[in-house]
């Protein structure tokens, strides 16, 4: 979709024109979704936060600011509302704070580990909700210990437990997977996901790439 295409739609939602906004939630729907499924339990629950998610952006999409990418401004969104829906249905007890929690060492995994993204998703989305809300918001979205105890309400030490959990899960997945050779598979998929042995870290590599 062009810029002059993009903002015609943009100005005929500010209206609340139904046709303009049918067409920007299917144009917008697939990215909105791969945000969402990183946060959700599955895909449903994914659907029902991304139709949250346009929801709020149509209710202020007024706000929004041309000079600045539209998809920044909707993630943005999605993000936010995956948290909202996250602290709605909060239900489990963090663990106890592990304050140099990053800091622990394991040599004993392997080098080579290859996941494709399908994956990689499948795996986050068996994480708890606290260790996936924190894995997510840290390692992918970019947001500081700091940040995060503000968004969720928790403590900084609490944050870095829930993280160094996440990572540690993610390991003994990735360690089964690769035992049983249960991949997804594919060549359309390009491997996203290797072990960094000297820190225990999973390293993953997309578009936007994700920190360790």
């Amino acid at each position: 979709m062009g810029e002059k295409e993009l903002h015609q739609l943009i100005n005929g939602c500010v209206k609340q024109d139904r046709k303009s906004q049918k067409m920007l939630y299917k144009a917008f729907y697939g990215f909105s979704m791969a945000i969402c499924l990183r946060y959700a339990t599955d895909r449903d629950e994914a659907a029902s936060v991304v139709n949250q998610g346009f929801f709020k952006a149509f209710t202020r999409i007024d706000t929004y600011d041309a000079t600045r990418p539209f998809k920044a401004w909707l993630g943005k969104i999605m993000t936010n509302i995956s948290i909202d829906h996250y602290r709605a249905n909060l239900k489990m007890a963090y663990t106890e704070d592990l304050e140099h929690a990053e800091h622990v060492y394991d040599a004993s995994v392997a080098t080579d580990n290859n996941l494709n993204y399908a994956d990689l998703l499948a795996m986050v989305q068996r994480l708890p909700k606290g260790y996936r809300t924190v894995f997510n918001l840290y390692a992918i979205d970019g947001y500081t210990h700091e940040q995060i105890g503000t968004m969720l309400n928790i403590n900084i030490g609490t944050s870095k437990s829930n993280l160094f959990k996440a990572r540690q899960k993610l390991k003994q997945m990735i360690e089964d997977a690769d035992t049983a050779g249960n991949y997804t598979g594919g060549a359309n998929f390009t491997p996203v996901v290797a072990i960094n042995a000297a820190t225990v870290t999973p390293v993953f590599f997309s578009n936007k790439g994700i920190r360790e």
